[in-house]
């Protein structure tokens, strides 16, 4: 999630998500893009030019995503909340 998260904030190339994710090398990160492309979360374009340059970004299913991901943030404020009260 935070590939997607980070994606959601305007990073769109994999150097600029090495640097905002703690502990993970590039091999991992290429894994988890594909993985996420593959299920149709992220799509990725590939510039012709060098040194060559690759963008993601969300796709319509991505952005969904990003929605429950708020939903789910606010739940777990409201269960903060309550213990706080308790």
């Amino acid at each position: 999630m935070p590939i997607v998260w980070r994606i959601n904030e305007g990073e769109k190339r994999p150097s600029e998500m090495l640097r905002g994710i703690a502990k993970v090398d590039r091999r991992v990160l290429n894994q988890h893009l594909k993985g996420l492309e593959q299920d149709g979360i992220l799509s990725k374009k590939i510039f012709n030019e060098l040194p060559p340059r690759v963008e993601y970004s969300l796709t319509p299913l991505g952005e969904e995503l990003v929605k429950v991901l708020w939903k789910l943030n606010d739940w777990g404020i409201l269960l903060l909340n309550r213990e706080k009260v308790s």
